[in-house]
């Protein structure tokens, strides 16, 4: 990253910058409408995204995080689409924290999160990739003494009158010198050549070989590697400790005491977490030490009750549901969910007097770094922050508390010496951040055709909002918006709607967790909306048409997954086919689970047939994929996921009690993806929300039981059956 220099907005909007031989280009692209407040102010960045040596080598400078969902290949497409370079001379680097990488929509910061990488940088990184081709070709133009207009590029060559040709390499210094295009013309969707096409990684290689660098994969010499004695229950303090046992291990060097907790510091992992085992540590626990999971279940089925604030309330669905002859009601439950990521949690610090270098897999880079300065005693420019791949993310890498980082800037200051903090999996499922536990009540009445007159919804969890800096944007008159996405926002023709909403309080963290919002709220819509057709005698797919004529999309991905799986055709005895559709992050999404249970009473899905429509697509092997994940994500959770709390202890700790699902468990899945010309919706996330309520409708269909809590564990099937 020394190659990439720092200027001034001005030179980056008028020139190119000859770096080491190559062209670094800036690109100045208007944000539009969506941030006009803080453009006004501040004006657009501009940023530098592409690198073309004089060997003829492209690099693209990502701004995004690679976690596994396929941006440092997306991204780089976008590019060498307009740039009409040589797919085989693309590498990829990850951008250093500058305000030139900044997300074109959450404002000031560098950030990966809400499925929004290629929808925010399509036309960004589209044109920077365009601006460079008409900078080349005006290069060689030049050079020839030709109009550009009689010049064509394709394929990392120049090509002019009479059979002239000149390489990007040998082009690029005379292309830096000529001024960047501030609205180049791009391709129209019947010229493009790669985007559309289902295009192999350029991470994979690395990933494969072992030369790939995770975070949990830095080191340097002379480095000490450091684990944390926690705080056993939430809001706890450190009261005092006895190192004599932990210093006794062979390789641990220092035992100190940090806010988080006190520090084993050693030459290894291993004996840091030995030393950490024998270390004696007195706790005073303060006002979370008896909480339970079973308590705050009884306290949030109380407010479930009673009215919350209103996050849409169209007609009037009190008024209708006390009329009503006959009303349906449930009352769903899902619980707290760890992200439990593949790669622990780890940060490298390397502290100086006057500077700072991190390392480590971070979603949320402009904070991370910030919380790092403060905590070091430093300004923000003093500290560069090298992002790592990261081994999954799900938005715990993206934490506004910048927890795992500022906690490895404290260790750091303690022991004067380059650190790498790592926490096991047990350390963060026992004290993490946790998708929120959630109790809900939903009734409805139908009219005499069996369609909904009335529907009421009432949503009581934490808020992952209040409180950070994101307050202000999305709590709006005491709703968070992320709590109540997916219900307040329900598509389905319904003329008396109510969603009002409970923001509890308590001592657990709690953070965005894959599809957010969306991650209970599809569960709890798309099953009772089962419920409603079923109550009504009406087919589950052709229920959910009918009230949704005025939404083409939703409609083409359902007939989609409908179709492809076979709906209505005869199955085996004991299995059934359940439905769910759901739009998040500017995507739709059907999903159709076959399930059965075994012969323990454990729910078995055997194929999940997914639809897709994202908008105009990059490259489908990455949707594909993202769906596959996102499915196979939701499906452990809604089989397996719950994180419960006895007497302020977390009670699960790594994955012989927080199961993932198995190869052995893994469904046959098959996506199916709509075209469509619409702009580019997310992939990360969408793919988990419609999961859950697909099983559950599927299990109803194969039982007849109503499991309205997830997990769907055996016993809860089995209670279901006996109410049946």
């Amino acid at each position: 990253m020394s190659e990439i220099i720092k200027v001034s907005r001005r030179e980056f909007i008028k020139t190119g910058i000859l770096v080491g031989g190559g062209l670094v280009l800036a690109c100045h692209i208007s944000l539009g409408g969506r941030c006009a407040a803080a453009d006004a102010a501040t004006g657009f960045a501009p940023n530098a995204f592409l690198r073309i040596g004089t060997d003829g080598s492209v690099t693209v400078i990502v701004n995004k995080s690679e976690m596994g969902q396929g941006v440092y290949t997306s991204l780089p497409m976008l590019i060498a689409e307009e740039l009409e370079c040589d797919w085989k001379k693309v590498r990829v680097e990850a951008a250093p924290v500058a305000p030139e990488y900044n997300h074109t929509q959450f404002g000031p910061v560098m950030v990966t999160g809400g499925s929004s990488s290629v929808r925010s940088e399509w036309e960004r990184f589209s044109k920077a990739g365009a601006a460079a081709r008409e900078m080349l070709v005006a290069a060689a133009a030049m050079r020839w003494k030709v109009e550009p207009s009689t010049c064509k590029a394709g394929n990392g060559v120049v090509i002019g009158p009479g059979g002239k040709h000149s390489g990007y390499g040998s082009l690029a210094a005379l292309a830096a010198k000529l001024p960047v295009p501030r609205e180049p013309e791009l391709k129209g969707s019947k010229q493009r050549k790669l985007i559309g096409k289902a295009i192999h990684r350029l991470d994979s290689p690395a990933k494969i070989n072992g030369t790939a660098i995770f975070g949990i994969d830095v080191h340097t010499p002379g480095m000490l590697t450091a684990v944390i004695a926690r705080p056993p229950v939430f809001g706890a303090t450190m009261k005092g400790f006895d190192p004599k046992k932990a210093l006794a291990v062979p390789g641990v060097k220092q035992v100190v005491a940090v806010p988080a907790g006190v520090a084993v510091v050693a030459d290894g992992f291993w004996p840091a977490r030995k030393g950490r085992e024998l270390l004696e540590v007195t706790w005073d626990e303060g006002q979370w030490a008896q909480i339970s999971t079973a308590a705050m279940r009884e306290e949030y089925a109380r407010l479930a009750a009673m009215p919350g604030l209103a996050a849409r309330h169209d007609g009037d669905a009190p008024a209708e549901l006390a009329r009503a002859a006959h009303t349906l009601q449930g009352e769903y439950e899902v619980p707290y969910l760890a992200h439990a990521t593949m790669e622990p949690l780890n940060c490298f610090v390397d502290l100086q007097s006057d500077r700072c270098l991190i390392r480590t897999g971070s979603q949320f880079q402009t904070v991370d770094r910030n919380a790092a300065a403060r905590e070091a005693g430093l300004k923000p420019e003093q500290v560069s922050l090298e992002t790592t791949f990261l081994g999954g993310g799900f938005g715990r890498r993206a934490c506004t508390a910048s927890d795992f980082v500022i906690e490895a800037v404290q260790v750091a200051k303690a022991v004067g010496k380059p650190v790498k903090v790592i926490r096991s999996r047990e350390d963060d499922m026992r004290a993490g951040y946790y998708r929120p536990m959630w109790y809900d009540r939903i009734a409805a009445s139908l009219d005499d055709k069996g369609y909904p007159l009335a529907w009421r919804h009432t949503i009581v969890g934490q808020s992952i909002i209040a409180g950070t800096p994101f307050e202000s944007a999305m709590v709006k008159e005491g709703i968070d918006q992320t709590s109540v996405e997916g219900a307040a926002d329900i598509p389905y023709a319904i003329p008396n709607l109510l969603v009002d909403l409970h923001s509890t309080k308590n001592g657990v963290p709690v953070l965005w967790w894959r599809s957010v919002g969306h991650s209970h709220n599809a569960f709890v819509v798309e099953s009772f909306l089962d419920e409603l057709a079923h109550s009504a005698g009406l087919d589950p797919y052709q229920y959910r048409r009918s009230l949704l004529e005025k939404h083409p999309r939703h409609l083409g991905v359902l007939r989609v997954a409908a179709e492809k799986a076979g709906w209505g055709t005869k199955l085996a005895a004991g299995t059934g086919r359940g439905i769910a559709v759901h739009e998040s992050f500017g995507s739709f999404i059907a999903q159709v689970a076959e399930v059965a249970l075994d012969t323990a009473g454990q729910v078995q899905v055997h194929r999940v047939v997914c639809a897709i429509d994202c908008g105009r697509i990059v490259n489908p092997d990455t949707i594909k994929a993202q769906m596959e994940s996102g499915i196979i994500f939701g499906l452990s959770a809604a089989l397996y996921g719950s994180i419960t709390l006895k007497n302020g202890l977390v009670e699960q700790g790594n994955f012989d009690s927080y199961p993932l699902v198995r190869m052995k468990a893994a469904p046959r899945v098959e996506v199916h993806i709509v075209p469509s010309n619409e702009p580019p919706g997310g992939v990360g996330e969408p793919g988990v929300p419609p999961i859950a309520p697909a099983v559950a409708n599927a299990l109803f269909a194969a039982t007849g039981a109503r499991v309205r809590s997830l997990p769907l564990t055996p016993e809860k099937v089995k209670a279901a059956q006996g109410q049946a």
